[in-house]
C-alpha cells in the first residue's frame, strides 16, 4: 500500500481561480503540481505548462527499428534465396520500401504504447489525495510540500478563491 504524500489540497469552484494559484506556485518553485478536474481546459493546460512528453522518444526508437528490421530482412531473406529476374540486382532497396514502412509504422506503434504503459507506472498518482467533487464540478490542486511550506501554501491558495483547503499529511 502506497504511503500518504504530505502537502496542501485545494479545491476551486472558478477555472481562473485555480489559472492564478498554479501560476503563482510554480512561479514560487512549486513545479510537481498534481491538478484534477472533469473535463480538459486549455487556460489550465496553459498554467501547468507544456512539458515534452518522452513518449515520443519511445515512438522514434520504435520507429527507426523497425524500419532497419524491414530492410534487414527483407535484404537478407533476398540474398539468402536469390532469384535473378531481368539483370536486376539480388537486393534491389526500392522493392522493400513498402516493407520497411510497414514494419516501421507497426513496430513505431506497439513501442508508443509500450512507453505510454512504463511512464504511467514510473508515474503513479497513489498516494496523492483525492476527492471525488473533483470529478463533477469542482478543480481540485495538490501542492505537495514540507511542513514548513504547508502554511505559505494554504494562504496563497486562500488568497486566489479556494472554497476548500486541507493539509494532508
Amino acid at each position: 500500500m502506497a504511503t500518504a504524500m504530505s502537502g496542501v489540497l485545494a479545491a476551486f469552484d472558478h477555472i481562473d481561480a485555480a489559472c492564478g494559484a498554479i501560476r503563482e506556485l510554480k512561479a514560487t518553485g512549486h513545479q510537481d503540481l498534481t491538478v484534477y478536474s472533469a473535463a480538459p481546459y486549455h487556460e489550465l493546460e496553459a498554467a501547468i505548462g507544456d512539458p515534452v512528453s518522452p513518449v515520443r522518444l519511445f515512438t522514434l526508437i520504435g520507429g527507426l527499428i523497425g524500419c532497419a528490421a524491414g530492410f534487414g530482412v527483407a535484404i537478407w531473406m533476398s540474398r539468402d534465396w536469390p532469384l535473378l529476374v531481368g539483370g536486376k540486382p539480388i537486393a534491389a532497396i526500392p522493392a522493400y520500401v513498402v516493407i520497411g514502412f510497414e514494419l516501421t509504422i507497426m513496430v513505431g506503434a506497439l513501442s508508443t504504447v509500450a512507453g505510454i504503459i512504463i511512464l504511467s507506472m514510473m508515474k503513479s498518482l497513489k498516494g496523492r489525495p483525492y476527492s471525488p467533487r473533483f470529478s463533477d464540478d469542482q478543480i481540485g490542486v495538490f501542492v505537495p510540500c514540507r511542513a514548513d511550506q504547508a502554511a505559505g501554501v494554504e494562504m496563497l491558495m486562500t488568497q486566489h478563491g479556494s472554497v476548500a483547503v486541507s493539509r494532508d499529511a
